[in-house]
């Protein structure tokens, strides 16, 4: 094995690592978020990135990139919690085509419910995924890769 190899199996173990912490993260998560107050993650997800828009509503293709999802998947979701009361779509006034999407009051609701949740799942599964080796130093590396760079003076 050549160096150029070493170097694309170091980073094909680093996506090893980082699919199993999403994985562990994910499934509970799950598990807590379906029998608490079920939602799905994905659901979860949706319902947080609308929630996010202060007021505001998102493009359908917006929100397929919000939550990770095809088009066609998104679409699909979107009907199901629509069913559900939970969002609604608006037509755009100013493109035919556009369509947006925005939490109803019960959606807001549901998710000011299921938010403690979510959180309380989320602190679990990273304290547990912090106690499997190989996922430890991605765990600890976590508020590294979230914190916003110190704004420095520019002197004039």
């Amino acid at each position: 094995m050549g160096i150029a190899d070493d170097a694309v199996e170091v980073r094909a173990h680093g996506w090893r690592t980082l699919a199993a912490l999403h994985g562990y993260i994910e499934a509970e998560l799950e598990r807590e978020l379906s029998r608490t107050v079920q939602l799905s993650v994905v659901e979860y997800t949706v319902l947080d990135a609308l929630a996010r828009q202060d007021g505001w509503h998102m493009r359908m293709q917006q929100l397929a990139r919000a939550s990770a999802l095809s088009p066609s998947a998104t679409t699909r979701l979107v009907n199901r919690l629509e069913d559900r009361g939970l969002l609604t779509r608006i037509l755009c006034d100013d493109d035919r085509r556009g369509i947006y999407t925005e939490l109803t009051g019960p959606g807001h609701e549901l998710l000011d419910t299921a938010r403690p949740v979510h959180d309380d799942a989320l602190a679990r599964a990273l304290d547990g995924a912090r106690q499997v080796p190989e996922l430890a130093p991605l765990v600890d590396a976590l508020p590294e890769l979230t914190a916003q760079p110190e704004l420095t003076a520019q002197p004039a």
